[in-house]
């Protein structure tokens, strides 16, 4: 299994998770010149922004602490660029979505703008 194969293996174990817990997945991948967000889905009326992030293991931390403060800019770039064309919205909130192994951690409003 190459990279993008595992990436989209353990995405699409983010989204089956989500997806069991209520979140109505709208968009995957979303891409533009800024960047990508793994996955966007409403929680009620909350438009919700995920990073998913995978570890096998924790030999290098946690696959969450991957998320800094660089990373989390990037993603709230993209996020503002996504919002620009769609105002469908009441709320928003950035989650994040860690796998380790096959451990999944979500963890609700992770970062803010």
């Amino acid at each position: 299994m190459n990279k993008r194969d595992r990436g989209n293996f353990y995405e699409d174990l983010a989204v089956k998770y989500l997806t069991e817990h209520g979140i109505n997945i709208i968009c995957r991948n979303f891409r533009c010149r800024l960047g990508e967000i793994d996955i966007i889905g409403y929680d009620g009326d909350t438009l919700v922004f995920f990073e998913v992030k995978y570890r096998k293991d924790d030999t290098y931390g946690h696959p969450l602490s991957a998320i800094d403060v660089r990373k989390q800019r990037k993603i709230i770039s993209v996020a503002q660029y996504y919002l620009m064309y769609h105002n469908d919205y009441k709320y928003i909130r950035f989650d994040a979505v860690g796998i380790l192994d096959n451990s999944v951690e979500w963890i609700k409003n992770a970062f803010g703008m």
